[in-house]
């Protein structure tokens, strides 16, 4: 759209909203500065608000860094069969995002809110299911079947309790630096949130390990085997310790998201008359352009990041031969990005989230060269690790920081559809689920070509380049194509700042219309 005709149409638009059939009977209207301050949101608010974020972010994180070598080496299932398992429950769970946002757009508001029931229904389920994941049940001919079951279900209860809580982002607050700055305490506990999920299950399984350093006594066979045999069970039982704490703080955090956070009926708002069905509201959202290169453009970036979170543990572990380190390793990672989340946040609103998107991702490029290029030192490892937290960070924070952005342009060239901001939340997350769990699932399946042996502690050098292939050349490649396609993308400051202006004015206007309609 030229600047020129967007210009008419934000007039065009204005000017629909404001101008209304004058009352005789007036009454007194709120300055537009008080009827503002009133959606300003208390530190408490937005932390709780926060909080609601964590259980994401430590089950995906636990999930993401450590499901894979779990499966071979825990479970010691099949890399072919590990691959279905990662791709089909991945699949599964993209395809529950949109189906449950379509859903939570057509919930009706009740004494709690629209999103908050979703939320607390969803909670227990979750929370069984995750810890079943994580259980190596005592036959060996159902494995497969128990572990592919417990992930879809945990998949799809974490859909529905994450597609509504990201969707809320529009109802705390309709004042946009409100909800941005909300969205930054997110991304800092969501962060955090993994670093919590990568301490608590790296640092109680990293204290075990059915791979003995060095074999004591390489004459007795028997003695070996048995060591090894007892191992593997502390390994299991500490896995399973790690899913019960982490799960005992998935219900904390949302209790506090319940209890903490108020939800705000749209003012003046009403749903789409008749009801968008999910086809129409696919088309309808699809059909925006600047969504589209958003999400392309973030689908391959974190298409790159996540393939890098999915092989590091076995890369860190078989490739460069850090065994004992690997937990210490990835908490690195994430604490380094929870300590940058701030930063990026002042950077974005001081020099625009396009330039903080190409900054921060791009960042962590040099470093994912050096990490395969320069042999294996302990090191160099730690410090790549903290500049590859920097880039995580920018990578967490910048996608939801935009969409609230794309949402409110499609708003103000939509004026006459609403109710479907969670239809944006969901197929963001619907396309970035799907293309990574294809990309686990073929990653995983390269390792069985490569050669992988389940429960071996040495395993071929073909593994260990394909480790190597994964983890660096192959994300470079999909972030700078992502990189490429956020440069089409065309909301700039001025635009959202327009953007902005337009719907405060057309919200102010529906209160006066809202007050002076009372007053008759």
């Amino acid at each position: 759209m030229a600047r020129g005709e967007g210009a008419e149409q934000y007039t065009a638009t204005l000017l629909a909203a404001t101008v209304k059939p004058m009352k005789t009977e007036i009454k007194a209207v709120k300055p537009k500065e008080q009827r503002r301050d009133t959606q300003k949101l208390s530190v408490w608010s937005k932390l709780c608000y926060a909080f609601g974020g964590a259980p994401y972010q430590i089950t995906g994180s636990a999930l993401g860094f450590f499901l894979q070598i779990y499966l071979l080496d825990v479970a010691q299932l099949d890399p072919f069969y590990a691959s279905i398992i990662l791709f089909v429950g991945r699949a599964w769970d993209a395809i529950t995002d949109p189906t449950v946002g379509f859903l939570v757009s057509r919930s009706k508001w009740t004494g709690i809110g629209r999103m908050m029931p979703w939320v607390l229904c969803s909670t227990p389920f979750a929370v069984l299911t995750y810890l079943l994941i994580w259980y190596v049940p005592p036959f060996e001919g159902g494995k497969v079947i128990w572990y592919l079951v417990f992930y879809c279900l945990f998949q799809s209860m974490q859909t529905c309790f994450h597609v509504p809580y990201s969707a809320l982002t529009m109802f705390i607050s309709s004042d946009q630096k409100e909800r941005d700055s909300a969205t930054a305490y997110r991304m800092t506990v969501e962060v955090l949130g993994t670093v919590l999920g990568t301490a608590i299950q790296g640092q109680i399984v990293g204290g075990v390990s059915n791979c003995p350093t060095e074999p004591e006594n390489s004459n007795s066979t028997n003695v070996t085997m048995n060591t090894t045999i007892v191992s593997l069970e502390d390994t299991k039982r500490a896995y399973l310790l790690a899913s019960g704490v982490i799960c005992i703080i998935y219900i904390i955090c949302a209790a506090v998201l319940f209890f903490g956070v108020k939800e705000q009926k749209e003012s003046g708002r009403k749903t789409s008359t008749p009801p968008l069905t999910f086809r129409q509201g696919l088309w309808v959202i699809m059909s925006h352009g600047p969504y589209v290169k958003l999400v392309i453009g973030f689908l391959f970036t974190s298409l790159g990041f996540m393939l890098l979170e999915g092989n590091f543990a076995l890369f860190i572990t078989h490739a460069l031969g850090h065994r004992n380190d690997f937990q210490n390793i990835l908490l690195v990672i994430m604490l380094s990005g929870t300590l940058t989340i701030p930063w990026w946040q002042w950077f974005l609103t001081r020099f625009g989230k396009k330039t903080a998107t190409y900054c921060g991702i791009l960042w962590a490029v040099p470093f994912m060269i050096l990490i395969v290029s320069i042999q294996s030192h302990l090191a160099i490892s730690y410090l790549v690790s903290v500049a590859a937290g920097v880039s995580v960070a920018a990578a967490f924070l910048l996608p939801w920081s935009m969409l609230p952005d794309v949402v409110d342009d499609f708003k103000v060239q939509n004026p006459d559809v609403h109710g479907h901001e969670a239809l944006f939340y969901s197929f963001y997350v619907f396309f970035i689920k799907f293309a990574s769990g294809l990309s686990l699932g073929i990653s995983t399946l390269s390792l069985k070509f490569a050669g992988y042996v389940t429960g071996e502690c040495s395993q071929p050098e073909a593994v260990s380049l394909t480790l190597k292939i994964l983890v660096s050349p192959v994300p470079i490649v999909l972030i700078i194509i992502g990189i490429l396609v956020i440069m089409t993308y065309p909301i700039n400051e001025e635009r959202r700042k327009g953007n902005r202006k337009l719907l405060e004015d057309l919200l102010d206007s529906e209160s006066e219309t809202s007050e002076l309609g009372s007053s008759v």
